[in-house]
């Protein structure tokens, strides 16, 4: 039988994107037939492949997009396809670098894996509508930035990437959606709820694996949280806060009062 570990090594070092696809796609599948082993504690140098474009630039110099034009919303979608390839890398790399974990954590994030795939794919495919392609445009790598921050710790890393990078995601889609509908762009804006949809259950994960760090070293979830979010200096909720996501994806309705008083 053969290791996952080495298979999802392979995965997120592919920099040619169809072949990141695929490999992703491969070995989830092998993972659902049971045909992988997760017991290997043998350890793997973690290269994240990404294609030479796009250009990788500061968050704040990355400009303002606007839907009201083609070009305007291609840009916006750039930017999504771009947080889903990465968080296709981030899926991997959450399951390849931490061992030790009950099997379910690494079902847990094969599966988020293939939907991230499945994410960008379908993303791309609005955004080839609109006559670009994923790498037209510069972006930035902020949340790769935080994986690498949080390499030494999975409980860390499921505080800050899902349930604080990823959940402002959750925040930012409606309103982004918003702006599509108004710009005439429905098509793009159900796809996101495709992806809206998803991503309250990836948040929910991190959620999930943080409680159950948390609950294995007798630390306190909340109070952890707010001592993370404060070393790390880590950027605040998107407001207005999508409560009613946040509340399914596994934060308390006194977690998210007092992260509102942070904003």
């Amino acid at each position: 039988m053969d290791s996952l570990f080495p298979r999802l090594a392979d995965a997120l070092a592919a920099s040619d994107i169809e072949s990141k696809l695929t490999l992703t796609r491969s070995l989830a599948e092998d993972w659902q037939q049971g045909r992988l082993d997760w017991h290997d504690a043998d350890p793997l140098e973690l290269l994240c492949g990404r294609p030479e474009k796009p250009e990788l630039i500061p968050p704040k110099q990355v400009p303002q997009r606007s839907p009201a034009t083609v070009e305007g919303r291609a840009r916006l979608l750039h930017a999504i396809v771009h947080i889903e390839f990465t968080a296709i890398n981030l899926a991997l790399d959450h399951a390849a670098r931490f061992r030790g974990l009950p099997e379910s954590y690494y079902a847990d994030w094969i599966g988020v894996a293939a939907e991230e795939a499945y994410h960008f794919t379908i993303l791309r495919e609005r955004l080839n509508s609109l006559g670009h392609d994923y790498g037209d445009f510069p972006a930035h790598a902020g949340l790769w930035e935080m994986a690498m921050k949080t390499a030494d710790d999975p409980l860390a890393r499921m505080a800050l990437v899902p349930r604080l990078l990823e959940a402002r995601g959750l925040d930012a889609t409606p309103p982004i959606q918003r702006r599509l509908e108004q710009a005439g762009d429905t098509a793009s804006a159900r796809v996101l709820d495709i992806i809206l949809r998803d991503e309250i259950g990836h948040v929910g994960l991190g959620d999930r694996w943080f409680r159950h760090l948390c609950a294995e070293r007798g630390l306190a979830p909340e109070s952890t949280y707010r001592d993370l979010l404060s070393r790390f200096k880590a950027p605040r909720p998107i407001t207005p806060m999508n409560e009613a996501a946040r509340l399914q994806a596994g934060f308390s309705a006194a977690e998210l009062a007092a992260l509102a008083e942070k904003v």
